[in-house]
């Protein structure tokens, strides 16, 4: 467990937050007035679906924006409305034949482990922040290696193909995928809440921010400078992403690129970003 109080003397000299006063009053009411199951499992639905199609919105909204499509990767292939509809409606399947029963069991999660719910319990942001990230590397390995093995001849086309079938990825497609790889790859990401979680509100800040990341390499569209995740050393973002769903090889991390740096699957993206510099470069 990390110390709560391990540097907390540092944030001290940094500003008062304007929205911990009305987040707290928001939260207290929340725990007043609603059952730990329905917090667990319907606070957990609404904020997965808030935040989903919240961060979808913006790049749906850039396909009618002909300036924005200077940004868009694969810019000579549009989004149809038939793509989609159909990604809409394996999504919304997903989400509450697949992820709503996983959802289910947070609540007995939290009263297994005697995980608080209260705002007294409630970590400091930065406690939650590094959490966060613990879960992002435990999320990225078992993805970069179950993900791996799903390309393999033998299971691919029974399992992940479906997610495959845009070659032209928009936000989206992020949770576009099969089933079984919904719960295959989805299980990586409950290995950090079962390593990580110290409080109810941790569930919903990693989904959080695993839901902007995913959406964010998903999106089609690269921003150099405005994406902040660029800030991460290792980040792979959409364009590292993008070249997978395009080249179908290489690339397999969801989150960071070390592992594939490690073993050599970011090969065919690192001689694709050459031969681009290149035809720059003449140009």
């Amino acid at each position: 467990m990390l110390n709560e109080s391990l540097g907390s003397e540092y944030f001290d000299y940094l500003p008062n937050n304007p929205l911990r006063d009305p987040f707290r009053t928001a939260w207290v009411h929340m725990i007043d007035n609603y059952t730990k199951f329905q917090i667990a499992t319907w606070g957990s639905l609404i904020v997965h679906e808030v935040v989903y199609f919240g961060l979808c919105l913006p790049a749906f909204i850039f396909q009618f924006i002909p300036f924005m499509n200077r940004y868009k990767i694969q810019a000579d292939k549009p989004e149809t409305f038939d793509k989609q509809w159909t990604c809409l409606k394996l999504i919304m399947f997903s989400h509450f034949c697949i992820q709503l029963p996983m959802m289910t069991g947070t609540y007995f999660f939290t009263e297994y482990f005697n995980i608080p719910y209260d705002w007294d319990s409630m970590p400091p942001w930065w406690n939650l922040a590094l959490r966060c990230f613990g879960c992002a590397v435990i999320e990225d390995t078992w993805h970069f290696f179950l993900h791996w093995a799903l390309h393999d001849r033998r299971v691919y086309k029974y399992i992940h193909k479906v997610h495959h079938y845009f070659q032209t990825p928009f936000g989206m497609t992020a949770e576009y995928a099969h089933p079984l790889e919904t719960i295959i790859l989805g299980f990586g990401f409950f290995i950090g809440i079962l390593t990580f979680t110290n409080h109810m509100m941790l569930m919903w800040a990693w989904v959080t921010v695993r839901l902007m990341e995913t959406i964010d390499v998903h999106s089609g569209y690269y921003f150099p400078y405005l994406n902040p995740f660029h800030l991460c050393p290792f980040y792979a973002g959409a364009k590292f992403h993008d070249f997978h769903h395009k080249n179908f090889i290489g690339n397999y991390g969801s989150t960071f690129t070390w592992w594939d740096k490690i073993f050599g699957t970011d090969s065919q993206y690192n001689d694709y970003c050459a031969k681009l510099e290149g035809k720059k470069k003449v140009q």
